[in-house]
């Protein structure tokens, strides 16, 4: 039997909209993922212990409130800092173009925002997969 892909979906930051989380989460889950969603307003070091504690292959982070620019790449630079390199980390939700090349720079690997079909996250997530 196959392993099933373990992916994490977090919210980090104050950013109380969930719905583009929980679309994505339904979807990898559709898709045969084992699908673990944090819920609301997690903190970068609490989505990092997550992931470690569910064994993640797979981040994907939403973020709507604007500090995607902060956030995402704090959870990035947590992975780094504990010599974490075999998840997948990626985001998504309201970022603007302009922000994409520093977000991809700190390590966050991808980038989706809205109309994004989940087709092509799933697709993403098995052609990209390091573990």
């Amino acid at each position: 039997m196959e392993k099933r892909i373990r992916v994490v979906v977090a919210k980090p930051g104050l950013d109380g909209h969930d719905r583009g989380a929980k679309v994505i989460a339904r979807a990898l889950r559709d898709a045969g993922m084992e699908v673990i969603y944090t819920g609301l307003r997690q903190t970068p070091q609490a989505i990092f212990q997550t992931c470690i504690q569910e064994d993640a292959d797979v981040l994907c982070m939403s973020s709507l409130s604007g500090a995607h620019d902060y956030l995402f790449p704090r959870v990035a630079e947590i992975f780094k800092e504990e010599g974490v390199s075999d998840v997948l980390i990626m985001g998504g939700g309201i970022i603007p173009e302009e922000d994409v090349p520093k977000l991809k720079s700190s390590g966050v690997e991808a980038i989706f925002g809205p109309g994004t079909k989940t087709t092509d996250i799933v697709e993403y997530i098995r052609t990209h997969l390091k573990k």
